[in-house]
């Protein structure tokens, strides 16, 4: 099965996440399909918006699969945190808008990556947060991506409680622009894109570039202090040990 599903809708990119037996977790396979996608739509000047959504209803995805994380060591760990700084950064320095049309639980990185993203369509059903610290992983780009949305005192409280948050109080604070039944979550997305892919290119890109660049050193920032953060949680087995546990307790892959 392929890991992502691609489509065109007009001038929209439709990118799927598309392992719903994992809720769409992803592993560097995934991702790395994910970043290839969207850089080849970002050199194709017939696709002027992009819609990311998931297979399935229950999750948009629910972050780093645990099978691939389970035995990072410290080396790996470095590793690890630079294929989620060109993750991240490739959502950064996209040219063209992208519109996430959030089918379920979108958790961990997966909310990290929904954040990046410039429009978030939801349901009632919908659940954000950032879960890192009940499975013993450290919450480093999380936090930066939150803060910088939400402001620092609800980031302190999503990172160290580790909760998720309904789609009320997702839309209440901002995180969800708009609010829908089920069934209108990815036409609606798919009409905004269409909307955001009749503005003005130049614009665009310009608008876009500048969203990057006013956080950019800080974004560098949070990239070095997660390096020196997942060596050091994961030299010690600490993440390992509690990813069983929440494994042993949830029965799925959250986080990142």
């Amino acid at each position: 099965m392929n890991h992502i599903l691609l489509d065109r809708r007009g001038a929209v990119g439709l990118l799927t996440l598309n392992k719903p037996g994992k809720l769409n977790a992803w592993d560097k396979p995934m991702r790395d399909d994910i970043v290839a996608a969207l850089l080849a739509w970002d050199a194709d000047d017939s696709i002027r918006a992009v819609v990311i959504t998931g297979a399935g209803e229950r999750a948009f995805s629910a972050g780093q699969d645990f099978a691939e994380a389970h035995d990072f060591d410290a080396e790996r760990a470095e590793a690890w945190v630079r294929e989620w700084e060109r993750f991240y950064g490739t959502l950064r320095r996209l040219t063209k808008p992208i519109v996430v049309a959030l089918n379920g639980t979108a958790a961990g990185s997966a909310f990290q990556v929904a954040m990046l993203c410039d429009i978030r369509v939801g349901h009632a059903g919908v659940t954000m947060g950032q879960p890192e610290i009940n499975a013993g992983i450290a919450s480093i780009t999380g936090p930066w991506i939150m803060k910088e949305m939400l402001g620092m005192s609800r980031t302190v409280e999503l990172t160290l409680t580790g909760r998720m948050m309904d789609a009320a109080e997702c839309e209440r604070i901002g995180l969800i622009h708009h609010l829908v039944p089920q069934d209108q979550v990815l036409p609606r997305s798919l009409l905004l894109a269409g909307e955001l892919a009749g503005k003005a290119p130049l614009a665009m890109r310009l608008d876009r570039a500048w969203f990057a660049d006013m956080t950019e050193a800080s974004f560098k920032h949070t990239i070095d202090a997660a390096i020196r953060s997942h060596r050091e949680a994961y030299a010690s087995g600490e993440p390992a040990r509690k990813m069983e546990d929440f494994m042993a307790i949830r029965g799925h892959a959250l986080g990142s």
